[in-house]
């Protein structure tokens, strides 16, 4: 399946994206994304109002907005979901089944800017499906903090899966997050090789071999507001598009 999202009209694709986080450890209402389509981008942000995601359950206070390429859960009280955060986590709003886009290798991109502060972050990321725990791993395709905004988090997180090593850190490199540029990553069997503007800046010998959702979020830390001076601007993730195409 190719994706080629553009974000042309004035909703989100419903086909192929979901407006919460993690909707199965909170619930849609606290998970729920604050975000415009229109004018061929997508723009997710964090207003001074928008609630706590998984209040009371994630051990720091933590605000998301964020999309997802699909979505499901097991029953309220079971521990059947994707990321959990804690061991033996319980699901708070059961989820219904939903596979929007969920490639197995291939090439992808996302065009995105971020507007941060030291109290926020961006992401873009591919984790697997979880249809079993060991179904986890995470391709990290960037990842950027208010605090280093220079600092590229990417490569590969195990979780849950045995079959994987972790492979994951920053690569510094001379880009300014709060203007456009396209992160990438090149997935075949055993290989990652991940670019910043059409420029390889990392690769990993090792990949998953299993089905992965897309994961697009801007998130704020609370109680990091000690490291902003003044007012706390708006943390903002604004995307032009985001693209998958097959293995050749």
């Amino acid at each position: 399946m190719v994706l080629d999202e553009r974000f042309t009209g004035d909703e989100l694709d419903r086909s192929v994206w979901v407006p919460w986080y993690l909707p199965h450890w909170s619930s849609r209402a606290q998970s729920a994304a604050t975000y415009e389509v229109g004018g061929g981008e997508l723009r997710l942000s964090i207003p001074a109002d928008q609630p706590l995601w998984a209040e009371g359950v994630h051990p720091t206070p933590l605000r998301v907005s964020g999309i997802q390429s699909a979505n499901f859960s097991g029953p309220v009280g079971s521990t059947v979901g994707g990321q959990p955060f804690l061991p033996d986590q319980l699901v708070r709003e059961e989820q219904g089944e939903f596979w929007g886009y969920t490639p197995v290798y291939g090439d992808l991109e996302i065009r995105m800017r971020a507007t941060l502060s030291p109290r926020s972050m961006a992401a873009f990321w591919l984790s697997g499906v979880e249809d079993i725990p060991e179904h986890s791993g995470e391709i990290c395709v960037m990842e950027v903090f208010g605090t280093a905004p220079q600092d590229v988090g990417m490569g590969l997180h195990r979780f849950r899966d045995p079959h994987l090593t972790e492979d994951w850190g920053t690569v510094t490199l001379p880009i300014d997050v709060s203007a456009f540029h396209t992160y990438g990553v090149s997935w075949r069997p055993g290989s990652l090789e991940f670019t910043v503007d059409g420029e390889v800046v990392k690769r990993v010998g090792q990949a998953p071999d299993y089905p992965v959702q897309l994961e697009i979020a801007v998130f704020d830390f609370p109680d990091r507001a000690h490291l902003v001076e003044g007012p706390v601007p708006v943390p903002e993730l604004v995307v032009s598009h985001v693209t998958g195409r097959p293995a050749a």
